[in-house]
């Protein structure tokens, strides 16, 4: 049923958008940072009731919440939302998907950890295939200030945050241009399909932590030589 729902999905987007690239991306990522509010609002309902406390994990989804809001806002500036159809079945869909997320993230937390999966893993192929068609053309296109600003230019903190394959400060992206950013994106994709199989395992709610949690970080002359020590 999940892989139903998620091909669905794909096939609706992947047929609508077949010639409007950054459009079709404005969609994905307005649908794709959903599961993390769902994931987030749970957690929070949990807490509140005593029912469970899992502040490591409320941090690693805000911080893929994060990521994916400014995945948005570079579709926004390469005017992905530009026609209004385009914005209405973005949010009609993503305000659906929100509700099913949260069900099945009550229900049954592994498989909504699928779910985000399967969505995030078409993420990933699409920004593949789109970056091996087009490298020649976005290689001549500057980056975008939002990527700039995000990528390279900001704190990175909350960059650090969801890339839980990695110790903190293990990726420093470059932007040059507009390839540099869709690497990036696409990059950034591969961690959260990471982040949503380890979430998956029978022993997450006692193995998994968020990047900052698993290391202590003393820092030295630079970043690059940061010595990192496993907690516990």
């Amino acid at each position: 049923m999940i892989k139903f729902l998620v091909n669905c999905l794909v096939f609706v987007i992947d047929k609508l958008y077949k010639k409007r690239p950054y459009a079709r991306f404005y969609v994905l990522e307005t649908v794709a940072r959903v599961p993390y509010f769902s994931f987030v609002s749970v957690l929070h309902l949990y807490e509140t009731l005593g029912i469970w406390r899992k502040a490591e994990w409320l941090k690693v989804h805000f911080a893929q919440a994060w990521n994916e809001y400014h995945h948005l806002l570079i579709m926004e500036s390469l005017g992905g939302n530009r026609r209004f159809i385009d914005r209405f079945l973005a949010r009609f869909t993503a305000l659906i998907y929100y509700w099913v997320i949260v069900f099945l993230y009550m229900v049954s937390p592994r498989h909504a950890y699928y779910f985000s999966q399967l969505v995030e893993e078409h993420a990933y192929h699409t920004y593949d295939n789109f970056l091996r068609r087009n490298a020649a053309k976005l290689k001549q296109l500057p980056a975008p200030i939002v990527a700039i600003n995000y990528y390279r230019d900001g704190d990175l903190y909350m960059f650090d945050e969801f890339q839980t394959s990695r110790r903190p400060y293990d990726r420093r992206p470059v932007i040059n241009n507009l390839y540099d950013v869709f690497v990036c994106i696409r990059d950034d994709e591969a961690e959260h399909v990471t982040t949503a199989i380890q979430c998956q395992h029978p022993q997450a709610q006692t193995t998994f932590k968020s990047p900052h949690a698993a290391y202590i970080i003393t820092p030295k002359a630079s970043a690059a030589d940061t010595e990192y020590k496993t907690v516990g």
